[in-house]
């Protein structure tokens, strides 16, 4: 229920097994790391699942040595490549990676915005990995090329990275002090870092470029979304 990645793929798996009257359950590891994540995914095999999907970059190690533990499951894995903890690469038959072009996303978002008018832009990323950075260059690079095309001078981009994918006072009192020193529109990209930009623009009547998922219905301070349908990639 984060509104955003993982919604977004829970919402595809139940739209699947609903329309083709499959049984499907929701699991979720007590905490972030490769040991509760692989028991996670054998407490859903044991509960009789086929297919587990797995999203996230944070997934890639676990589903490295479930794919040889489990070869009989099938797995579907959103965002990232199965590989050890010294990044030596290795996917099964068993195994779907999903990968998106965040930054063709990224791209049409910071162009949508210069093209509205805005020119002084945010982008606020959680944790530096591939699909974070990805929407940020392609954002920063659709708003120069719609800068180029309209020979707008003035364009500003803030550019920062959380560390996390949570909302957390301090991403709240960023984006704040952004747009109190004239920031328009920041897209903020990283799970629930979203939340803390949204809570930022709606005090300071300014506004947000959602990620992932139509995050319009989220806060009105919401302009458009960079989405990568994930509910449709499942």
């Amino acid at each position: 229920d984060d509104k955003s990645f993982n919604q977004g793929a829970w919402e595809g798996l139940k739209k699947y097994a609903d329309e083709n009257s499959i049984s499907y359950k929701y699991y979720q590891p007590q905490e972030g790391t490769t040991d509760s994540f692989l028991e996670t995914i054998g407490l859903a095999i044991e509960g009789g699942a086929k297919l587990v999907v797995c999203p996230g970059y944070l997934f890639e190690e676990p589903i490295y040595m479930a794919q040889d533990k489990y070869p009989d499951v099938h797995f579907i894995l959103l965002d990232g490549e199965p590989h050890d903890a010294d990044y030596n690469y290795k996917t099964n038959d068993n195994v779907m990676p999903i990968l998106f072009q965040e930054d063709q996303a990224g791209f049409l978002a910071g162009y949508a915005a210069v093209k509205d008018g805005y020119t002084k832009l945010g982008f606020m990323g959680g944790m530096a990995v591939p699909a974070v950075i990805r929407f940020g260059y392609g954002f920063v690079q659709g708003a120069a090329f719609a800068a180029e095309e309209d020979a707008v001078t003035d364009l500003e981009i803030m550019y920062n990275y959380t560390g996390a994918f949570s909302a957390t006072p301090e991403a709240q009192s960023m984006a704040a002090s952004w747009y109190q020193n004239g920031t328009e529109v920041i897209f903020g990209c990283g799970g629930a870092v979203g939340n803390s930009v949204m809570a930022a623009a709606q005090e300071k009547d300014a506004k947000v470029i959602g990620v992932d998922v139509d995050q319009s219905a989220e806060s009105e301070t919401v302009i458009t979304s960079a989405m990568k349908l994930l509910s449709n990639s499942v």
